[in-house]
């Protein structure tokens, strides 16, 4: 038997004799809370190749570009942002109107950043949505239109250009003390405000090799893929390279284009086992299980100990006609309450609802489970992938 302390817990992990009355109780928790979930997840899940899997190479790039927001209502930038007011005379004097950058007011217009993603196969007169984030320290966007702005990739060339009104998600009313502000206002979207002008699209007539990508990696998740792929076209024309990729030879397949290819292969389905995986966020207390996870035979036991410490203050005056001063004494007192230990018992292969289900009976908040589960995977006792965020 081994024993381990967490934070005043005491967690055995070892097989004893269950006595019939937790053998009821576990029975009765198992059946009225978890007998559904368990059952299905038990049982193999169908699902698409579409939904499980990538074509290599086809993928959203990402876009940037730097623009201002004119037409807002004194809530752009203030006059000691230098770069608002550079830009602005820039873009002026682009229109054959030459100020100094000194003289601009810029309380109508924000300096802004401005994003976008490049879908695949796009081609020039594609239209993308946009997003507009203010780099100043202006107020609101609320009201404002972009100014035409270049979009540029990774590799410095230019691939589109926005322009357009933004629609904002929040508000903001009033001013100084009485004011009110709904979401974020300096953060907007322009719907299909980008259009594509330079040409990104690929000529699959040239793949000789198709590659799928696992969205999340599985050796045999990767062998049924091939597997249904082959018995689909009658021959050996996909094969497994690893837990990620899978291989499929365009030549062999005998399909009339590689479009009518992917599409064939995706609509194939194969069956799937959820992993056995517990995400935890320590921050939130949220605890999230994938699949059939199961335990080894486990006891709890939870210990109840409150340590309260409290300060009053008492005022201490010298007496009539002395020299002493008034002076303020604290007082403090301390008291520890230690509640009797409550503890929970689980079978072999109990699930980890069943023993969260225990936790919650006995008084234990979200983080004290985060805890005991951290102490039970390190046990050995926890038969699943823990992942604390």
């Amino acid at each position: 038997m081994a024993s381990h302390f967490l934070n005043g817990d005491l967690i055995h992990l070892h097989r004893p004799a269950i006595t019939r009355r937790i053998v009821h109780w576990l029975l009765l928790a198992s059946f009225v809370l978890c007998g559904s979930s368990r059952a299905s997840a038990s049982e193999e899940r169908k699902v698409s190749v579409r939904d499980i899997t990538t074509i290599h190479g086809v993928r959203e790039n990402p876009l940037i570009g730097y623009g201002v927001v004119v037409g807002l209502k004194r809530t752009g930038d203030s006059q000691q942002t230098l770069f608002t007011t550079q830009t602005l005379a820039n873009v002026l004097q682009r229109l054959g109107l030459q100020i100094p950058a000194a003289s601009v007011q810029v309380r109508n217009v924000a300096a802004v950043m401005v994003t976008s993603s490049l879908p695949p196969f796009a081609r020039p007169g594609t239209t993308v949505d946009i997003t507009v984030s203010s780099i100043g320290d202006a107020k609101s966007l609320e009201g404002g239109v972009l100014l035409l702005t270049s979009l540029h990739g990774p590799d410095g060339q230019i691939y589109a250009e926005a322009q357009g009104p933004l629609t904002l998600g929040g508000f903001t009313v009033g001013g100084g003390g009485n004011a009110k502000e709904v979401n974020h206002v300096t953060v907007g979207r322009v719907p299909n405000g980008g259009t594509v002008e330079r040409d990104t699209s690929i000529d699959l007539s040239q793949l000789k090799t198709l590659s799928l990508e696992l969205r999340e990696p599985d050796f045999d998740a990767a062998r049924d893929v091939a597997s249904a792929i082959n018995h689909e076209f009658g021959k050996d024309l996909a094969s497994a390279m690893d837990s990620r990729r899978i291989d499929i030879n365009v030549s062999q397949a005998g399909a009339a284009s590689v479009p009518l290819l992917i599409s064939r292969v995706q609509d194939l389905t194969i069956s799937v086992h959820p992993p056995a995986k517990v995400i935890m966020n320590e921050r939130t207390g949220t605890i999230v299980m994938g699949g059939d996870v199961k335990l080894s035979p486990v006891s709890v036991l939870h210990g109840d100990l409150t340590v309260e410490v409290s300060t009053t203050f008492s005022v201490s005056q010298p007496e009539g006609f002395s020299k002493g001063k008034t002076v303020v004494v604290p007082d403090t007192d301390l008291r520890a309450n230690e509640g009797p230990a409550r503890s929970i018992e689980l079978k072999e292969g109990a699930s980890v609802e069943e023993l969260i289900n225990g936790l919650h009976a006995m008084g234990a908040t979200a983080r004290d489970i985060v805890a005991i589960l951290q102490a039970i995977k390190a046990a050995g006792g926890l038969q699943a992938d823990l992942e604390v965020l």
